[in-house]
């Protein structure tokens, strides 16, 4: 198999929030495909967090697109200048208040979605985690900070019985995973 070529670009709008590009391919085959549409978003970083008394550490924040309250890891993107452990440790602190005094256990490095999507998802571990600052929210941010017990969130996803999404699904089984490997 060959990679596609990009014959031409062009971005149909630029935003603070992502971008939306259309580029015309050439395939391997020949084919051409004159309208191949990427959503160019930043790098996400995103955190399991576990407090000292085995606690994991979720937001929960209304999402426009799927029209209802969401309980989720803390994430954001990266900004300028910043590393992934400075970002996600960043984003912890200004969602939640939590911080830890343990590095960041990297979980996994992920495309979002490369079928439409240019960026990743950086998932890590943070252990240990405490309360020590209020949330520093944006104007338009309103998080509610909630604690759950780490061994029985699994079974609440499984079930349906709160409402989530893929990353955070997904980072809870990775650190379950590292966990049950490497305590």
């Amino acid at each position: 198999m060959n990679k596609w070529k990009t014959v031409d670009s062009e971005y149909l709008f630029k935003t603070a929030f992502g971008n939306l590009r259309k580029d015309k391919c050439l395939l391997p085959n020949g084919n051409i495909i004159d309208d191949y549409y990427v959503n160019e978003y930043s790098v996400w970083v995103n955190a399991v967090v576990l407090t000292r008394d085995n606690k994991i550490v979720l937001v929960e924040q209304y999402r426009h697109a799927g029209e209802d309250f969401y309980l989720e890891i803390p994430a954001g993107k990266i900004e300028e200048n910043e590393s992934y452990v400075e970002g996600v440790l960043r984003e912890v602190k200004e969602e939640t208040g939590f911080t830890s005094k343990v590095k960041p256990v990297k979980l996994g490095e992920f495309m979002v979605n490369p079928a439409t999507q240019n960026n990743k998802v950086i998932t890590y571990l943070l252990l240990d985690a405490y309360l020590a600052f209020e949330q520093e929210l944006d104007p338009n941010e309103e998080i509610k900070v909630r604690l759950f017990n780490f061994d029985d969130f699994g079974n609440l996803i499984k079930s349906n019985e709160i409402k989530t999404q893929l990353f955070t699904a997904n980072g809870y089984f990775m650190a379950k995973d590292y966990l049950n490997n490497n305590s």
